[in-house]
């Protein structure tokens, strides 16, 4: 009787992780203005963290459930996301239409702003919000002109000096973003992709911080300005999570405290 019980509720117990990670989905993906495949596509799963590529003909398979978000990212072309429904579950295939980004660059014409020094002139020359850089006539040196646009963390945390303070800030209140970066590491797909990109859009879209946001970790985990600007996406995987993990550490340490 007690091992019908015990089988009993291990299938359930199995039943209820097999919803919560669903079923193989697939579909293909295309470019919206010439309905061309897209071959090579990179497409993660945001809430399992499931990652994968589209093949020949555009075409990919990836486990999902119902509510989960895919992210496609592809290189020229608009990133987007793309809610699971019970319809693509139910109705197998779908094509998923990805915009083409312009490529053209209009010609930039840059004017340097030549200051007096005189406040009620210069006032009038510096046009508002221009990322110029600006020189006052006789100094040698200058200044950036533009308006700065922090993220939320750095907004929230910009008098926050002690870099433990700041961790504590960051990760404690993402414990369920945080978790997924060893889901990231785990998987070999993700991996792959990560290793091949420099634009941080897919760390972005997991852990749902801005891109100034992830170099403020960085630099508050004592990672240098080169590498921040260097590195692949994987090894800003990998610096976040080794971060991370002296964060554990020492929240740790003040809850022993």
């Amino acid at each position: 009787m007690k091992n019908l019980l015990l089988l009993f509720f291990l299938s359930l117990f199995s039943t209820a992780v097999f919803s919560q990670e669903g079923e193989e989905i697939h579909g293909v993906v295309v470019n919206d203005a010439t309905d061309e495949a897209l071959e090579n596509v990179n497409i993660v799963n945001l809430n399992q963290v499931r990652g994968t590529s589209s093949g020949k003909g555009g075409k990919f398979t990836i486990r999902a459930a119902v509510n989960d978000t895919l992210y496609f990212s592809y290189l020229g072309f608009k990133s987007i996301r793309v809610r699971v429904t019970n319809d693509w579950l139910k109705f197998g295939d779908i094509k998923v239409k990805m915009t083409e980004l312009g490529i053209a660059l209009e010609e930039v014409v840059i004017r340097p702003v030549q200051l007096t020094g005189y406040v009620e002139v210069d006032a009038k020359l510096i046009p508002i919000y221009d990322n110029y850089r600006y020189r006052i006539a006789g100094l040698g040196g200058g200044y950036e002109g533009g308006k700065s646009q922090p993220g939320a963390i750095s907004k929230v945390l910009s008098s926050v000096f002690n870099p433990a303070d700041f961790l504590y800030n960051v990760f404690g209140k993402r414990p369920k973003q945080m978790r997924k970066l060893r889901k990231m590491k785990e998987d070999d797909e993700i991996r792959n992709l990560l290793q091949s990109k420099f634009d941080r859009e897919t760390l972005m879209a997991v852990l749902q911080l801005e891109r100034v946001d992830i170099d403020e970790i960085l630099n508050n985990c004592s990672y240098s300005e080169d590498f921040i600007r260097t590195a692949n996406d994987l090894q800003i995987l990998d610096a976040i999570s080794e971060c991370y993990e002296e964060y554990r550490v020492l929240n740790r340490e003040k809850d022993k405290g």
